[in-house]
């Protein structure tokens, strides 16, 4: 029989079981206790804290995300340490509001019921799970499936459905040259029907309920996926704040949903969607903003006079969000209501993380 250990959480006061040769976000994970986390892979440093007592076993990490003087002084990263005996760790970021919403990661079977092609590499997926997953609008889940060919692939894919389905999940992703989950979706490899395994449900980009302000939603690409299901899950909340949905793409042929946009914004006059088209120069017919999504955001929020109001909500690719960032900060933008969801391709597909 494994061991077992007990973790306790500073300041926070929290208090949790570790088994044997399971990491401490794991742990953390199974018994419903949101902690600061990312990729989950040791690459990110988002859940790197301080050991003040006890003794963990780390496995392979990236020193990007924890270097060697940092793990001299007493610095772990939850996602890579196991426990060796009982612990006390010092979180260095932590979010009360999280803590208190934290849902359970739980493991569900379901199976591939839809699949669409938005455009030519953003694609639509369905999964129809045998049970109900409670979720936050925002938040991912990991995918497992077996292709054709034998091969078992996991990714990270946020949900783009709002929390009120809990049965019927679905999936914005981006198709990349080298990403076997879209390929395989394309060439047949994974059809319709295929079983798959989902985990979750993961990730801090989730919805703030009750807030002043506007709600100021960013995307590109596949960061299409969790900001629809931010909007949709705000609309179903009766809050009565201004959206601002700015939307990154490279040409016309890249945008999608707009029909859909359209008539969200016509019944609710409340939101405005503003896509911006970064390669749009030979376009004499697009009307609409052209550059890049954070320089549009940066002049229209200047504009409607909101600089440094509401919550942000930012998803799609890490070039996105680093040129973002920057802009945020100069109109004096809380950091505690900007939330990031960073799509990495570290596995070989745009994730949820």
């Amino acid at each position: 029989m494994s061991e077992t250990y007990t973790v306790r959480l500073e300041p926070v006061g929290v208090e949790f079981e570790v088994e044997e040769e399971e990491t401490i976000l794991d742990a953390a994970f199974r018994q419903g206790i949101a902690l600061p986390h990312g990729c989950k892979e040791g690459q990110c440093s988002a859940c790197k804290c301080v050991l003040l007592d006890g003794e963990v076993e780390l496995t392979r990490y990236s020193t990007f995300a924890l270097s060697d003087g940092e793990r001299e002084s007493g610095h772990i990263l939850m996602c890579r340490s196991q426990a060796l005996e009982d612990l006390e760790i010092e979180l260095l970021n932590f979010d009360e509001e999280v803590l208190s919403k934290s849902i359970p990661v739980k493991d569900f079977d379901g199976r591939i019921t839809g699949f669409e092609r938005l455009t030519h590499d953003i694609r639509g997926v369905e999964i129809e799970l045998d049970g109900e997953m409670k979720f936050w609008a925002g938040q991912y889940v990991d995918i497992t499936v077996t292709t054709e060919e034998g091969e078992t692939i996991t990714r990270s894919f946020s949900m783009a459905n709002p929390p009120s389905e809990t049965k019927k999940l679905s999936f914005i992703i981006k198709k990349y040259p080298d990403g076997k989950f879209s390929n395989q979706l394309d060439s047949g490899g994974i059809r319709i029907g295929a079983d798959v395994r989902v985990r979750g449900p993961y990730g801090m980009c989730f919805r703030r309920e009750e807030r002043e302000g506007p709600l100021i939603l960013v995307g590109a690409g596949s960061g299409m996926s969790p900001v629809w299901s931010i909007l949709h899950d705000h609309l179903a909340s009766g809050e009565d704040r201004p959206v601002y949905f700015f939307y990154g793409a490279r040409t016309r042929d890249d945008l999608f949903y707009t029909d859909r946009l359209a008539a969200i914004s016509e019944a609710n006059p409340s939101v405005q969607f503003v896509p911006v088209l970064s390669h749009a120069n030979g376009d004499t017919d697009w009307a609409g903003a052209r550059g890049f999504v954070h320089e549009t955001v940066d002049e229209r929020l200047k504009e409607l006079g909101i600089a440094g109001e509401g919550d942000v909500y930012a998803c799609g690719p890490p070039p996105m969000i680093d040129a973002l960032t920057p802009v945020l900060f100069m109109q004096d933008f809380d950091t505690d209501r900007i939330f990031f969801d960073k799509f990495t391709t570290t596995t070989g597909e745009s994730g949820g993380h």
